[in-house]
């Protein structure tokens, strides 16, 4: 018997018990769905976050507090605005290329209208560090940094909140309950909404003088530092590591190159991504123990036909091979279903939910493999114990 005769008798016998056929298929395909939708939501959110640490700019390096791992709060932060100026004395042309913040979340009121934001009390040269943009108005300058005068730099979604169809330069808002005066509307940078980190056009900037007396606080949370260029980070950052050190021991600061952080991150969600394809799996393979199980039901009950095929002259082999292929479509369809229902999940996440998902190449792939590689597995058995049926016994049987 050829393999594409077996293929057509395999493809008969299930069309025969379409129900059972279906119901079999069901676990691989909603295996396959699950691994193929729960990888593409990692990938997605992986570049997510990828994508806006990049963002920032290039060339950064963060100084941060402590050991620089994450989850550590800024409440451990030693960092007070003279680190800024220290690392500016050690720099050349750092006045334009070192920043430092402290972050807060505070309510914002102003015309009746109240929104929550993220205010950002930041040196002068902050935007010009993450390349923010100015849509109109003014940026936070230096006189108001060192005079701490009360304006405020607000996000494209702020200020279009707060001030709906208005101009508002020149207008007053409270921030914690503090009158400021706006300055000056940030471009819009997009991608609000998103679940893995702040909505950049939400934010606030405000002079950190007078934001640390906001928020009743003389730290730094952070400190930023943008190299000239990719080269020069290195060297960067023994600069600024040595200029700290004249103040701090060196287990109360971390300098971190933006490359660093963003494999950090990657190598973290790769891991989510694949500990989520991995618990998708095992309904692959309770799908797979469902294949086995109905198709040694199937060799129970076709053993007389087995036992007449053999006595008709087929062999071993071709009864083991068409048993063999009948758990692979039984799996191959299921898994084709699941690709689709799978990808179209997907498009609809990425289209309707905040989550981002991604669709890669190597998880099709993946599922689909796996999916026939279950079928080969779990068939194995069965087939076996068909093809070594003895034909007279078979006969026989009732």
């Amino acid at each position: 018997m050829t393999v594409r005769e077996a293929f057509r008798v395999a493809m008969q016998a299930l069309a025969a018990n379409r129900l059972r056929s279906a119901l079999t298929t069901l676990g691989v395909l909603i295996g396959v769905m699950s691994v193929v939708l729960l990888v593409a939501i990692g990938q997605g959110a992986r570049s997510e976050i990828t994508g806006a640490i990049e963002g920032l700019g290039s060339n950064l390096l963060f100084v941060l507090p402590g050991d620089g791992e994450f989850g550590q709060g800024p409440t451990r932060s030693r960092f007070v605005l003279d680190d800024v100026d220290l690392i500016e004395r050690e720099l050349p042309g750092a006045e334009t290329r070192v920043a430092g913040y402290t972050v807060g979340a505070e309510a914002l009121q102003a015309d009746g209208a109240r929104v929550n934001a993220t205010v950002l009390a930041v040196t002068a040269s902050y935007p010009r560090v993450f390349n923010r943009e100015l849509a109109r108005g003014q940026a936070v300058t230096e006189s108001d940094v060192v005079t701490a005068r009360r304006v405020a730099v607000l996000g494209a979604t702020t200020a279009e909140e707060l001030f709906p169809g208005q101009d508002p330069i020149g207008r007053n808002l409270t921030i914690g309950g503090i009158r400021y005066r706006v300055s000056g509307v940030l471009a819009r940078i997009g991608g609000g909404g998103s679940p893995f980190g702040p909505d950049q056009d939400r934010n606030v900037l405000v002079p950190i003088t007078s934001g640390q007396r906001l928020f009743g606080t003389d730290r730094l949370d952070a400190i930023f530092v943008r190299a000239t260029s990719t080269a020069a980070v290195e060297a960067d950052r023994s600069t600024v590591e040595r200029a700290l050190s004249q103040r701090l021991d060196e287990d109360e600061f971390s300098v971190i190159s933006q490359d660093e952080i963003i494999g950090v991150v990657g190598d973290i969600l790769q891991i989510l991504t694949i500990v989520l394809a991995a618990i998708a799996g095992i309904s692959l393979l309770v799908g797979g123990v469902g294949v086995s199980n109905i198709m040694l039901v199937s060799v129970s009950e076709r053993t007389r036909e087995i036992g007449l095929r053999k006595a008709l002259g087929a062999r071993t082999r071709d009864i083991t091979t068409q048993f063999l292929l009948e758990a692979i479509v039984l799996t191959g369809i299921g898994g084709a279903i699941g690709l689709g229902l799978g990808i179209s999940g997907a498009l609809l996440v990425a289209q309707f939910a905040p989550v981002p998902a991604e669709i890669t190449g190597w998880s099709i792939a993946l599922a689909l493999g796996v999916s026939v590689a279950v079928g080969l597995v779990f068939g194995v058995l069965p087939a076996r114990r068909a093809g070594q049926l003895d034909p007279v016994e078979a006969l026989r049987r009732e």
